[in-house]
Order: structure tokens, then C-alpha cells, then sequence
């Protein structure tokens, strides 16, 4: 069911009559009802999955309180007879055994996601047999990273164990967010989620808002990027050098357009039900750096990512161990960057191969990471630098490394629409030595499916996103057309909706293509 489709959206109105027209102790009975609805609707052979998520994560959790509550008591009623050295020892048996429930559970779900999504990628890259066609649940990377990270949060101490299974199981499967994300955290997502919610109006108001600002980017601006890059990566042999150029300026419009869009949906969704999500964009495109770039952009999964992987495995024994042993026969230097160094390489490893399964994506993060660390390296220079010339107060240097920041990201996306590495950096290359510059941006601008009442609604689209992102640096724009009369703050979004109703890509029986990050 696709969030531009007519049938999600008569879905959320009936979820939306029910959710308020039921008693208010019960109305998150009726959201849990409609995410099971939802996902059904979405295919049975995914249910399974999400299922087994569910119940695996949540016995884990409890098991995990549970060892944890009895050996706390066990310790406090016995405090006056057993030693110290008892008591230290009675600790580590019980950590051990959260350890193992923590464990096990994680391999069960990061092997269903293994198995499920990085098979054919396995069998393609290390054998000669034929590829198995496996039935990728919906949103199976979302959810997977969601349970997981509520395990360890009550792992660490910082959650409780939730101990009604069908109250879990609506945090996992809330399914405006089951599509695309964002991640939520439970601490963060259970009081909004569960609490009664009376209807408002000022909440279905900026809900709806939101939502016609995510179908507008969407339909409108994604959409029809979408058309000019599918043309382009149909033929290499044919589309190269300026084409390439202009693929990789399409490709930036439609994944930001179509990623922020979905996620303005989702939010915006979620709001109408009184239920608030986190934010998962902070204007990525004016970062001035890979790694601010990085802070902004899909922002609950690169939290996920350091909170869970990146801190853990940098500050682990092992990793505290080699650290020392380099430091002694190599260096201090080497031995002080190295665990910072390999986690961060093993987080954007593992963040490629999250975003698909395949090699380009592997290449596409450890190169993001690399960038990243060789900036890091090179700041004593650049201060240094900038103390002798002074550069970095020059009235452009921000807009200058706004521009640069965007290239970078820009070219590093190659990797992810092309059908292989070499094909990427062949394009890559060729933007600079194709020679086609003059005859694509004359003639060819017409052969990639694009005519001009096209290109002129992308760059007004492109214009009114970037408007909107510089008005959003004081407060989002919605809270500023909040402060103006009826009279403007309607007449703004009856322009957006007739803007979609006459601009809109419509594909088949009046839908939308799938959102990008739909795959994941």
C-alpha cells in the first residue's frame, strides 16, 4: 500500500474515524488492529517475520529484566551474608546470562535480515550457483534495527521491559513509520503512543499540512526526476559525460524529494493520531562538511549506528587491548586513531550494506568513512592554514563549502543508481572528458523523457525547497504560516494541492511510484 495511493489514504481516514470514535482507553487497541491490517494488506508471507521480530524481542527483554530484577533482590535480601567478592561474582553470572538471552535474540533477527536480503549477493559474489528469490518483508531493516535497539536499551538499564506483548508489538508495527522509518526509540515514542488522545483539531490541521508538503515533493519534484534518470541509466553507452552529469543532479533532487517526502508523511500521519515522531532531516544540503552532512541527514539511523555500534565496539576490551599493543610497538599516534578508525570504517561497512546488497553500497560507505577520517587528519593543516591567510573569514567561504560538501555527496550517489562499481566511476570519469556538454544541454536535455514545462516545474520545485529550508533555520514553516491570517495560511496550501492535482507524476490506476527507501 503506497503512501501516494488512493487506498492508504482512505485507510488512515478510517483508522482515524475509529482511533477517535472509540472509547480513549482502548484507542490504542484500535492503532494496533490497523498496523496488522496494514501489513496484511502488504503481503502475508511477510507476517511472519515481523512476528517472529516481535515476539523474539519481546521475550528477550523480559528475560533480560527479569535475571536482572532477581539478582538485584536475591543480592539486597542477602546483603548481611555473603561477601564482596560473592557479590561480585553473582553480578558477572547474572550479566552473563543477559548477555546470552541479548545474544541470542540478535542473531536470530540480524540472521532472518542476513539471510533474507544479502543471499544473493553472497551466491553472485563467492559462487557460481543460481540466486534464490527471497519475498523481502515491508520495512523488515526498520523494524529489525527498531526491536534491536529497544533490546539493548533494556540491556543497559536505560528502558524498562515492556510487559504487555500487544502493547510492544504496536510500538514495532506503528505502521506510518513501518514503511521508511524513522527509528524511534522506546523511551522516546511510548508515552505519545500509548497515551489517550482527544481530537484536535489544531493536530489534524498541521498533521495534514505536513502530509500535502510530503506529496508535493514526492509526486511533483521526485516523480519527475525520477523519469529523466531512469532514461539515463537505461543505456551508459549512450548517456554518458554530460548525461552522467546531469543523472547525478537528477538523482540529488529526486532521493532528497522522495525521502523527505515519505518521511513528511509519515510524521505528519502520526501527528493526526496525536503521536509524535522524531525528526529524520535538519537541512541537509547547507552541511559544510561529510560528517556535519551526516548529522543531518537520515538522522535515527546514523544515531542508531553510533549509539549501538560505533561507541560499543571503539570503547570495547578488545578493542582497549589492540589499542595498547599498537601504541607500544607501533606508535602512539597509531594506537590512540586506531579504535576510532576501524569502528568507523566497520559502522559505514555495515552502513552501506544496510542501504542494499550490493558491492556499490559497501564501496559507497568506506568511502563516505574515508572522506570523513582524512578530513580529520588534515584539520591541524587547515588551521594552520587559515591563522596564515584567513580564509575561513572571507564572506563566501561558508557558501563555498556548502557547494563542496554538496559535489562530494553528489558523486559518492553515483554509486548507488549505477549497476556496478565500474560502471559508476566509468560515468564518474566521463563527466569530465565526455565532450557532450554543448550538444546535451541543447538537444539532448529533450531525448532523456523531460520537456521544458518539466524542467521549469523542477527547478520551481528545487527553488521552493531550498526557500522553505532557509525559512526553516528559525522555526518550521508551519509554526510561521500558523502566525498569519486565514486568509494566507490557506490560500498557500490550496496552491500546493492544486500543484499536485495538476503537476503530479501519476503512473497506473493513479498511483505514485514506490519511495525509494521502500526497498530497505
Amino acid at each position: 500500500m503506497l503512501f501516494t495511493s488512493y487506498q492508504f489514504i482512505l485507510f488512515v481516514l478510517v483508522a482515524l474515524i475509529l482511533y477517535y470514535v472509540v472509547p480513549k482507553r482502548i484507542q490504542w487497541i484500535v492503532l494496533l488492529c490497523m498496523n496488522m491490517l496494514f501489513y496484511v494488506y502488504a503481503g502475508l508471507s511477510g507476517i511472519i517475520f515481523i512476528v517472529t521480530t516481535i515476539v523474539t524481542t519481546y521475550a528477550g527483554a523480559r528475560l533480560i529484566y527479569r535475571e536482572k530484577d532477581r539478582s538485584v533482590r536475591f543480592i539486597e535480601e542477602h546483603k548481611g551474608d555473603i561477601s564482596r567478592d560473592e557479590k561480585k561474582k553473582l553480578k558477572n553470572i547474572s550479566l552473563r546470562k543477559q548477555k546470552m538471552f541479548l545474544t541470542i535474540v540478535l542473531l536470530i533477527n540480524f540472521g532472518i535480515l542476513a539471510v533474507l536480503k544479502y543471499t544473493n549477493m553472497f551466491i553472485v559474489t563467492f559462487t557460481t550457483f543460481n540466486t534464490v528469490d527471497f519475498i523481502l518483508p515491508m520495512g523488515i531493516s526498520f523494524y529489525t534495527f527498531q526491536s534491536t535497539g529497544y533490546m539493548i536499551d533494556v540491556y543497559r538499564g536505560v528502558a524498562d521491559a515492556e510487559k504487555n506483548p500487544f502493547r510492544y508489538a504496536l510500538f514495532m508495527s506503528f505502521f506510518p513509520q513501518l514503511v521508511q522509518g524513522p527509528i524511534s526509540r522506546w523511551n522516546d515514542l511510548k508515552k505519545s503512543l500509548f497515551e489517550s488522545h482527544a481530537f484536535s483539531w489544531v493536530n489534524i490541521q498541521y498533521g495534514f499540512e505536513r502530509i500535502l508538503w510530503g506529496y508535493f515533493k514526492k509526486m511533483v519534484i521526485a516523480d519527475r526526476a525520477a523519469i529523466g534518470l531512469a532514461t539515463i541509466q537505461s543505456d551508459v553507452s549512450v548517456y554518458y559525460g554530460a548525461y552522467a552529469f546531469v543523472g547525478m543532479l537528477l538523482y540529488a533532487i529526486d532521493l532528497y524529494a522522495d525521502f523527505t517526502g515519505g518521511i513528511d508523511i509519515t510524521i505528519g500521519v502520526a501527528q493526526m493520531f496525536g503521536i509524535t515522531l522524531p525528526e529524520n532531516f535538519r537541512r541537509p544540503f547547507f552541511s559544510k562538511s561529510i560528517a556535519e552532512y551526516w548529522r543531518r541527514w537520515h538522522i535515527t539511523l546514523c544515531a542508531w549506528f553510533k549509539d549501538y555500534l560505533f561507541y560499543p565496539l571503539s570503547m570495547s576490551k578488545w578493542m582497549n587491548k589492540v589499542s595498547r599493543w599498537l601504541k607500544k610497538h607501533v606508535g602512539k599516534p597509531v594506537g590512540s586513531r586506531f579504535p576510532v578508525y576501524f569502528s568507523s570504517l566497520t559502522v559505514w561497512f555495515v552502513t552501506g550494506i544496510w542501504h542494499g546488497a550490493s558491492w556499490n553500497f559497501v564501496v559507497w560507505g568506506l568511502l563516505n568513512s574515508i572522506i570523513m577520517l582524512v578530513s580529520q587528519e588534515l584539520k591541524p593543516l587547515y588551521e594552520k592554514a587559515d591563522n596564515r591567510l584567513g580564509y575561513r573569514k572571507l564572506k563566501y567561504y561558508k557558501v563555498f563549502e556548502i557547494i563542496r560538501t554538496t559535489a562530494i555527496v553528489c558523486c559518492l550517489q553515483m554509486l548507488d543508481y549505477y549497476r556496478n562499481i565500474a560502471e559508476a566511476f566509468r560515468m564518474f570519469f566521463s563527466m569530465f572528458r565526455g565532450g557532450n556538454y554543448a550538444a546535451v544541454f541543447t538537444k539532448g536535455m529533450w531525448s532523456i523523457g523531460l520537456s521544458v514545462a518539466d524542467y521549469i516545474v523542477l527547478f520551481a520545485g528545487v527553488v521552493i525547497m531550498f526557500v522553505v529550508s532557509l525559512l526553516e533555520r528559525r522555526c518550521p514553516v508551519r509554526e510561521q504560516l500558523a502566525q498569519k491570517n486565514y486568509i494566507i495560511r490557506y490560500t498557500v496550501f490550496l496552491v500546493i494541492f492544486l500543484l499536485i492535482a495538476v503537476l503530479g507524476i501519476y503512473g497506473t490506476g493513479y498511483e505514485s511510484s514506490q519511495f525509494i527507501y521502500n526497498q530497505f
